[in-house]
């Protein structure tokens, strides 16, 4: 296999579960290094088995910071970011390794299609969606808690391959990122001074939500899954509002 001149960035807090099948997938770049919070299970282990080089780094809720530490990191030109729950496909590898050849300066955003292990659901928010994730590494920073951009004086560029993305495995690792996001996500509205208001953002814009999902992003040709998480996502605007304007009331406490 021929070696590609760039760095896959991999930021993950156990993820012992994902981290061999998706190292196994970049095994063509000359250098991978995964940004490990701290895991309680083998994730270490598991990434320093696969070649990989291991730092371990507390986010401290601030995914943005990480990412732009995971930068400052590569020994490469190019850098790959790929989360832990993805995979690299084959047609994706062999247009990496023409784009570093190439060695042209551009942002490259990639479609990633969202896949469970047992059921198919590829609308609503599983629709596919594009994400920027090959870039040179100078001048690049990453800003943001909860939905972190990328910061870069590069022109955007689009590539025709994929990456596909091992959504949820249970119920609860779903319930537990909804908690944690909508938590972040009242922090920074907080933060930023968002206003918020019990009738527009908690009764109504749940429902604009959820009709956005369900009918316009045609979440109900999903059947079941459809609907539930379309309701998921009413759940979600719902609690992050909510949580905002129990922080400015009386600081998240009841």
């Amino acid at each position: 296999m021929i070696m590609v001149n760039v760095t896959v960035l991999i930021l993950a807090k156990n993820e012992e579960h994902n981290m061999k099948e998706c190292l196994e997938t970049v095994d063509f770049a000359d250098e991978i290094i995964v940004i490990d919070d701290f895991s309680t299970d083998k994730t270490k282990e598991i990434s320093e088995a696969m070649g990989a080089k291991v730092i371990q780094r507390s986010m401290n809720g601030d995914w943005g910071a990480q990412q732009t530490f995971a930068i400052q990191q590569a020994k490469n030109e190019w850098i790959f970011f790929l989360d832990a729950d993805e995979r690299v496909t084959p047609s994706l590898v062999k247009a990496i390794e023409r784009i570093v050849a190439e060695n042209k300066k551009y942002a490259f955003w990639i479609k990633r299609h969202n896949q469970f292990r047992h059921y198919k659901a590829t609308h609503g928010i599983f629709r596919p969606d594009a994400v920027c994730r090959l870039m040179p590494q100078k001048d690049t920073i990453v800003v943001g808690l909860v939905h972190p951009a990328f910061k870069y004086p590069y022109e955007d560029k689009y590539i025709e391959e994929y990456i596909l993305h091992h959504t949820y495995d249970n119920w609860d690792q779903y319930g537990y990122k909804v908690n944690r996001y909508t938590t972040l996500a009242a922090e920074k509205y907080r933060k930023d001074g968002k206003s918020v208001s019990f009738v527009k953002d908690i009764v109504l814009r749940p429902i604009w939500a959820f009709f956005k999902i369900y009918i316009l992003n045609l979440g109900f040709l999903d059947g079941k899954l459809g609907f539930i998480f379309s309701m998921n996502h009413y759940i979600y605007t719902m609690m992050k509002y909510t949580k905002l304007y129990y922080l400015y009331k009386s600081d998240g406490k009841l």
